[in-house]
């Protein structure tokens, strides 16, 4: 089984944080989302993934590549990267992996988190995932037979489709069929939105009488702006503490100050006369002094001061020293 994971993407709706890090790679209850994804979708399949195949931006340099490399061989596979240099869609990105496009494949965007439980139907042709929604009008939406097999792929309906929204997960029992298929799609230049769209080459293999089923899922968090991202990382640090995984790290030096659960708390942590919790990350080595943070994200090697935050972002090599409280600051900020 391989996983292909498009991820070229920087993120514009989550600058400022986004400007130093690709989005992926932002970390949520201490460990970067696409590693979170990667291990989650490896859990649902319950079998040995070969081969992990990124698609990045060649900007994204070196360290980055490396960081993913390792993340696959955690998994016991092989890492592999790919450049999209030019955003030119879905199904272009999915080609820019295209010698990694054979047997057995899960294809999912790096910009969303799951809680799934089910058995993958390895029956069939495909496997599209997706997750009950309140307002299905704004989102991209599966059509099912009466047997249960999807039949149309149809974009924020304005009436009544169904309300199992596509997440961006797929399986294909044969990848290669994909990519023939978004071959076709580049070869003839079809186009919507003004990009090559993974849809196309579906609609494509559902024109030919393959099988399409849905695989839903508990829990589908995203991270495309700053609020929802705070907002996840609260929902995964309470998904984390349920399952009993260890979220305090070794190192923490506490002084007067109290940790509220859920939180995580990174390695060589320095807390004075502070209250940290709940729904908390701290990075690494950061320093928090006479302040209170609650239901907020804080990267690595960041010094916090005189505060009291709620629903606040901050990212590394920061310091922050003042009485703001649902704030947004990016790596290396100083506001003192």
């Amino acid at each position: 089984m391989k996983i292909i994971v498009p991820m070229a993407g920087r993120g514009s709706r989550l600058r400022p944080h986004t400007l130093t890090v690709p989005k992926p790679l932002i970390p949520i209850a201490g460990k970067p989302i696409v590693h979170r994804l990667v291990e989650d979708i490896a859990g649902v399949l319950d079998q040995p993934i070969d081969e992990v195949a990124f698609i990045i931006h060649e900007s994204f340099g070196k360290q980055v590549e490396e960081e993913l490399i390792t993340i696959a061989q955690k998994l016991g596979a092989k890492g592999t990267i790919y450049y999209q240099n030019v955003a030119l869609g879905t199904g272009h990105a999915i080609m820019c992996a295209k010698d990694s496009l054979s047997g057995p494949a899960v294809i999912a965007y790096a910009d969303t988190l799951i809680r799934a439980d089910f058995d993958l139907d390895t029956s069939a042709d495909s496997v599209i995932w997706v997750k009950q929604v309140d307002q299905p009008e704004a989102f991209g939406v599966v059509n099912l037979n009466e047997s249960g097999e999807i039949i149309e792929l149809v974009e924020k309906p304005k009436e009544f489709v169904s309300d199992l929204a596509v997440i961006g997960i797929y399986y294909f029992k044969d990848v290669a069929v994909l990519k023939n298929e978004l071959q076709a799609v580049l070869d003839n230049n079809i186009i919507h939105g003004g990009e090559y769209q993974i849809n196309d080459g579906i609609k494509q293999m559902m024109a030919k009488g393959m099988k399409f089923v849905p695989g839903k899922v508990d829990e589908w968090m995203d991270c495309g702006n700053k609020n929802v991202t705070v907002e996840t990382n609260s929902r995964m640090l309470d998904f984390l503490h349920q399952d009993g995984e260890k979220l305090i790290l070794k190192g923490i030096v506490s002084e007067n100050s109290t940790i509220i659960e859920p939180c995580f708390i990174g390695e060589n942590v320095e807390l004075k006369n502070a209250t940290v919790g709940p729904n908390v990350s701290l990075g690494y080595g950061c320093k928090v002094e006479n302040s209170t943070i609650k239901n907020s994200l804080v990267q690595n090697l960041t010094v916090i001061k005189n505060a009291n935050l709620d629903n606040a972002m901050i990212g590394s090599h920061v310091v922050f020293n003042g009485n703001f409280a649902n704030i947004s600051i990016g790596d290396y900020s100083v506001l003192e």
